[in-house]
């Protein structure tokens, strides 16, 4: 590819793919981070602190998905309106740059989910080398333990606005309020958690391993205190257990479809 501009998030994935593309490529692989509403913030600052590690220059942009009316809808094309303003104004900084790929961090498992975002990655021509290669999820993380790459472990951190259902406002309010419980849950020592917005009432998804703890007498008012100090009045607990895309679950006939397979397909640069 000679020069590429990886769209970093400091997740597993985009972590791995900025460290293979810096050892391939050296200068000719840029990062690019961008911050928005929906971005906790306390992932931006590991993000940093993670590329400050690995000596990667990291550049910071703003992307205003929050501006467009369908995106704060919320519907089930909400990662589409997100992921149609992040890879536009990363085609237009390469662009400008003269960087001829952008690049993202989606693996092998994302076709397995609801994943409206697909389609504005093939819209922008943005190349997954992860999913091309066939890498999924567990294998990175196992390649980035072996490179010695401190995110080998990281749980998911999707962005906030996942936590609120289809057909409810996204809002800055809400956002926040999520940001705070799930902080105030993981100082707790929950390394793994989801604060899911139902109005006035948090639902709470921990691992199922982790529900006894959760729930144990002696944690549980600071368990309450935590979630209603962001702003909920109610808090429950998700007898399910953590499962990345819950939400996903109210949608009918949207996980397991073959769209998000074919769309994928479609942009790979082998054959299928």
């Amino acid at each position: 590819m000679g020069k590429v501009m990886v769209a970093y998030s400091g997740g597993v994935d985009s972590v791995f793919l900025l460290r293979v593309s810096r050892a391939v490529l050296g200068d000719g692989a840029t990062a690019v981070l961008a911050v928005s509403e929906s971005l906790d913030r306390n992932e931006l600052d590991e993000a940093m602190r993670t590329a400050r590690t690995l000596g990667i220059p990291v550049e910071v942009i703003e992307t205003r998905e929050y501006d467009n009316p369908a995106y704060r809808r919320n519907d089930g094309d909400r990662c589409y309106h997100c992921k149609t303003e992040l890879f536009t104004e990363l085609r237009k900084l390469a662009h400008e740059r003269g960087i001829p790929f952008v690049l993202d961090g989606s693996n092998a498992d994302d076709i397995g989910d609801y994943r409206p975002g697909f389609r504005a990655r093939n819209e922008q021509e943005v190349r997954s080398p992860l999913l091309e290669a066939g890498l999924d999820k567990a294998t990175i993380r196992r390649l980035s333990r072996a490179m010695g790459l401190p995110t080998w472990d990281k749980p998911a951190a999707p962005c906030l606005s996942s936590r609120i259902p289809y057909g409810d406002e996204v809002t800055t309010e809400k956002l926040r309020q999520v940001e705070a419980a799930e902080k105030g849950l993981r100082e707790l020592g929950f390394r793994v958690v989801r604060v899911r917005h139902h109005d006035r009432v948090a639902r709470i998804e921990v691992p199922a391993s982790e529900l006894a703890r959760l729930l144990d007498a002696a944690l549980r008012p600071e368990v309450l205190a935590v979630v209603k100090k962001a702003g909920f009045t109610f808090v429950a607990v998700d007898l399910e257990g953590f499962r990345s895309g819950s939400l996903n679950e109210a949608l009918d006939g949207a996980r397991g479809t073959g769209l998000v397979r074919v769309e994928t397909i479609r942009n790979l640069g082998g054959p299928t």
